[in-house]
C-alpha cells in the first residue's frame, strides 16, 4: 500500500470571474468554481490522475480569498515544499495563487480540522470610488454612524439564532451560530472593515450581517430592531444582502499550522 502524501495550502484568489469556491456540476465555461481550477492544476503534478481538493469553507460567486485553506493528496512526496509551491502556481491562472504549502498527516481535512473561519468585509463610503478599489469593496455612498455600527457589532457577537441572516432557500434546520469575533474598524471617513470570526457560518450570513449593520448605521432602523432579528425571525424580516465583492475569506485557524 502506498504512503499517503497529504498537503495543505493557503490559497488566495480574485473571485470576480468565478462561481464561488465549489466545483460546479454541469457547468458552462462561465460557471467554474475555484476548486475545479486547483484540482485540474494539481492533476498535472499527479501523472494526470484526478486530485480531490477540500476547502476550509465555501465562498459565494464573486467573493475573494486571502487565506482559504485547501487539503489534497498527491502520489509524489515533495520534500522541498518550495518546489511544490512553484509547480502548483505554474499551472494556475494569475487570479488564483497558492501562497504557502504545508505537509500534514493523513487525517487532516481542511474543512473538518478547522477550528474557526475568519472573513473581512470591506466598505468604501463616499460619492466617488477610487478605480483601483473597484471590485474589492462595497461602494456605499452613505456614511455610517460609527458608534451605532460598533453597538450593532456588539449585539451580533455571541451565540444567537441567525435564521434572519441566512439565504432562505438554503437555510438548515439548525440556524444557531456562535460569532466569536465581530470587529468594526474605520479608516479615515471612507473605509470601513468588518472582521467576523466563527466556527461556521450560514449561507450568505456575513453579507446579510453587513446589510443589517448598514441599516442601523445609516439610522434607517433601530438597534432594537437588529436585536429582535436574533430571535429566529424569517429572512424577509431583515435587510439587504450586501454585495459579494466586498467580502474576503481572510484565514482559517488550525492546530497544525498558522495562516
Amino acid at each position: 500500500m502506498n504512503n499517503i502524501n497529504k498537503y495543505a495550502a493557503q490559497v488566495a484568489y480574485n473571485g470576480a470571474k468565478y462561481f464561488g469556491w465549489q466545483r460546479q456540476n454541469n457547468h458552462t465555461e462561465r460557471e467554474v468554481g475555484v476548486q475545479q481550477v486547483i484540482e485540474e492544476a494539481l492533476s498535472n503534478l499527479n501523472n494526470n490522475k484526478p486530485v480531490k481538493v477540500t476547502g476550509a469553507g465555501r465562498t459565494d460567486q464573486g467573493v475573494h480569498a486571502r487565506g482559504q485553506v485547501a487539503s489534497f493528496e498527491l502520489d509524489k512526496d515533495f520534500n522541498d515544499l518550495s518546489k511544490l509551491l512553484l509547480a502548483i502556481n505554474f499551472y494556475l491562472p494569475e487570479d488564483i495563487r497558492v501562497m504557502k504549502v504545508f505537509k500534514v498527516n493523513k487525517d487532516f481535512d481542511a474543512r473538518r480540522s478547522a477550528l474557526w473561519r475568519e472573513y473581512k468585509y470591506f466598505i468604501y463610503h463616499g460619492p466617488a470610488l477610487p478605480p483601483q478599489l473597484n471590485g474589492f469593496v462595497w461602494w456605499n455612498k452613505r456614511n455610517w454612524d460609527k458608534d451605532i455600527a460598533r453597538a450593532a457589532c456588539k449585539i451580533l457577537t455571541g451565540r444567537h439564532d441567525f435564521k434572519a441572516f441566512c439565504k432562505a432557500t438554503e437555510c438548515p434546520d439548525n440556524t444557531i451560530r456562535d460569532i466569536t469575533k465581530l470587529k468594526f474598524q474605520a479608516f479615515n471617513n471612507n473605509l470601513t472593515v468588518l472582521t467576523v470570526r466563527a466556527p461556521s457560518f450560514l449561507t450568505n450570513m456575513i453579507r446579510i450581517m453587513a446589510g443589517n449593520i448598514n441599516e442601523v448605521a445609516i439610522k434607517k432602523r433601530s438597534l432594537t430592531w437588529l436585536e429582535n432579528l436574533l430571535t429566529g425571525c424569517e429572512r424577509t424580516s431583515s435587510a439587504m444582502t450586501a454585495p459579494a465583492q466586498g467580502l474576503c475569506f481572510w484565514r482559517a485557524g488550525y492546530r497544525e499550522f498558522k495562516i
